[in-house]
C-alpha cells in the first residue's frame, strides 16, 4: 500500500536570504545579462561583415569563436 506520508516543499534558500544578498544576486544576474547582450550584438555585427580578404575573414572568425565561448561561459 501507499504511504500515507506527506513530504513538505522544501523552501527555495533565497527565501531565508537577507535582502541585501537578495539585492547584490540581483545585480550579478543583471550584470550578467547585459554582458550577454553585448556579446550577442558583437557577434551580429561580426555575422553581417562581409569580406573577401582571407586575413580579414579569419580575423572575424576568430574573433566570432571568441565571443561564442564567451557568451557560452555566461549561460
Amino acid at each position: 500500500m501507499a504511504s500515507s506520508q506527506q513530504i513538505a516543499p522544501v523552501p527555495m534558500a533565497a527565501n531565508f536570504a537577507h535582502p541585501e544578498v537578495k539585492r547584490e544576486a540581483e545585480q550579478q544576474r543583471t550584470q550578467r545579462l547585459r554582458q550577454k547582450q553585448a556579446l550577442n550584438l558583437q557577434r551580429e555585427n561580426i555575422l553581417s561583415q562581409r569580406t573577401s580578404n582571407p586575413a580579414r575573414r579569419s580575423a572575424l572568425e576568430a574573433a566570432l569563436r571568441e565571443i561564442e565561448a564567451q557568451i557560452e561561459a555566461l549561460s
